[in-house]
């Protein structure tokens, strides 16, 4: 597959400014690195009706957490938003991009839970925090303004992989029902091994990239074969919520993104793909650069309306009479 033009002027860039590999940065230096870049390919800063900064209560203590919402008063469909960055780099900054976006395309609030990072806080504290913040913010629905039976989780990169693993944990708990999930090219499979799109591009992400981030997660390598660090290792993948998998051809998380969403219809769950063959990994959250990036952002926030359906508390459309209620729920 050839690499989109957009990509290759993006490299060129790159080239040109002797941007160094995040893998050979200090920690420092590559949150840093990796914060700045997202804000440049994020493009214009949208406004959404609120931002709210809060916290909720996680395993290791308290999480920040950050709110976007559009407008409206009662109760909101929900994405509750895991970032990437290799479980290693990222925060609710490197997540407001794709939020407010998010938010204005799909017509839901986001709330984006501060995991604690790797290697201070190595495997499962990631999973943990997730899964404590969407717990919270499901018992404390009334608080959050969420409306329980449209809630959603989603994420990109180790985001990604976070969200299923979060997926399966509330599917063991009986709980929160969720409506969604949105796979952004997920890790799924941290099991060391060649993958069919590994290359050495330094200025992209690479093979170097996966291991750098791998290391600093799995303070034990047995954990890779753990299925909270490698969902696609999950016996069992049934009953988990429908899913879109979002995946880019010049990425060496494809095939295992691809593999995940096999593995998930083969399980009975509804499962959408969006494939961006030109694309290289992190393309979602730079929509400033790639063109794609906005299309898949479009893609996802039309899945997320789909499954969230209307709204139960909006009039029906046409009037309140017992055909057009009729017409509204046979859509519904």
């Amino acid at each position: 597959m050839t690499l989109d033009p957009q990509v290759l002027a993006w490299r060129a860039a790159r080239a040109a400014t002797g941007a160094a590999p995040l893998y050979t940065q200090t920690l420092a230096e590559a949150r840093a690195a990796d914060l700045a870049a997202i804000r440049a390919g994020s493009g214009a800063v949208e406004p959404v009706a609120e931002v709210r900064d809060t916290q909720v209560p996680g395993p290791g203590g308290p999480l920040p957490v950050r709110i976007h919402r559009p407008p409206g008063d009662g109760p909101l469909p929900t994405l509750v938003w895991f970032f990437g960055g290799g479980w290693t780099l990222g925060s609710v900054d490197t997540a407001d991009g794709i939020c407010r976006r998010l938010v204005n395309l799909a017509g839901c609030q986001t709330v984006t839970v501060g995991y604690r990072l790797a290697p201070e806080h190595p495997f499962p504290a990631a999973v943990e925090d997730c899964h404590a913040g969407l717990r919270h913010v499901a018992a404390r629905a009334d608080e959050f303004r969420v409306d329980p039976d449209r809630l959603a989780v989603g994420g990109d990169s180790a985001g990604g992989n976070l969200a299923a693993a979060v997926t399966l944990l509330a599917r063991a708990d009986g709980g929160p029902r969720l409506a969604a999930q949105v796979l952004v090219y997920p890790n799924t499979d941290q099991r060391p091994g060649e993958r069919p799109t590994d290359d050495e591009d330094p200025l992209l992400f690479n093979r170097h990239s996966v291991r750098w981030y791998r290391d600093h997660y799995l303070a034990d390598p047995g954990d890779a074969a753990h299925p909270l660090a490698s969902p696609l290792l999950a016996e069992n993948l049934s009953g988990l919520p429908p899913a879109l998998v979002v995946t880019a051809g010049h990425d060496p998380l494809r095939a295992e993104g691809r593999r995940y969403a096999e593995r998930l219809r083969e399980a009975g769950v509804p499962t959408e793909t969006a494939d961006y063959p030109g694309m290289v990994h992190g393309f979602f959250v730079m929509p400033g650069v790639f063109d794609a990036g906005r299309e898949a952002q479009e893609r996802a926030a039309a899945f997320l309306r789909e499954r969230f359906g209307p709204d139960p508390a909006a009039p029906p459309a046409g009037g309140t009479s017992a055909g057009s209620a009729a017409g509204v729920g046979a859509h519904g």
